[in-house]
């Protein structure tokens, strides 16, 4: 069984320019997760870039890299596209999508979500962190999905998992029949919040510096 992880890296990003290899305790972010799949039980790290510097820095730290085109790098353009064209340009059984704006992931999450999708015989694994409730409120200052007239008690209400966007398993099978991350039998890996945190922000940023 060859399992393989795939990086996406598009030059492109309004919030934050060059999002992907903003420097961070002078590593570029990229770094943080190829090094974490290199450490787990992935045979093959892949980076698929539409941008030199970003394919430059990609090899620097030892991984493979896949040109992207350009129509697959473009702000409306999804993320699934780019791994079916992966998907198509290389032969694997197993793909772990993991995504760059999680620089707190670490190899051993990535370990055990491959042990619970091969284990479980899942077609599809994916990482989330359990949230607690709490009252939630529209952007119009509504409340979302509770009653002010009836507030439940945190214990009341059911724990709910998050998906946190740090990776994805899927079969080479499963994703070139559904052309999505995620498909068929579904199962999760919990993380812990503490490692969940997504580079979206210039506010993002700043924290996760604080925590690395």
């Amino acid at each position: 069984m060859k399992i393989v992880a795939l990086i996406l890296a598009r030059g492109g990003s309004k919030g934050i320019p060059y999002k992907n290899i903003v420097p961070i305790n002078n590593k570029p972010l990229l770094a943080y997760t190829i090094n974490a799949s290199q450490k787990s039980m992935i045979q093959e790290t892949w980076v698929s870039t539409d941008d030199l510097q970003i394919k430059l820095i990609a090899q620097q730290y030892n991984a493979s890299v896949i040109d992207r085109p350009a129509a697959l790098a473009t702000d409306t353009a999804k993320s699934d596209a780019s791994l079916v064209h992966f998907a198509n340009h290389n032969n694997f059984n197993v793909l772990v999508f993991i995504q760059p704006t999680s620089p707190l992931l670490s190899y051993q999450d990535i370990n055990r979500g491959i042990e619970i999708f091969i284990n479980s015989k899942y077609d599809s694994v994916f990482s989330v962190y359990k949230e607690h409730w709490v009252p939630r409120w529209t952007i119009s200052g509504t409340p979302d999905n509770w009653d002010i007239n009836n507030r439940p008690m945190r214990q009341e209400v059911e724990e709910k998992f998050v998906e946190n966007g740090a990776f994805y398993i899927t079969s080479k099978k499963a994703l070139l029949k559904s052309q999505l991350r995620y498909s068929g039998k579904i199962g999760m890996v919990e993380m812990p919040i503490n490692r969940s945190f997504q580079i979206d922000t210039e506010d993002d940023l700043k924290l996760i510096k604080e925590l690395i």
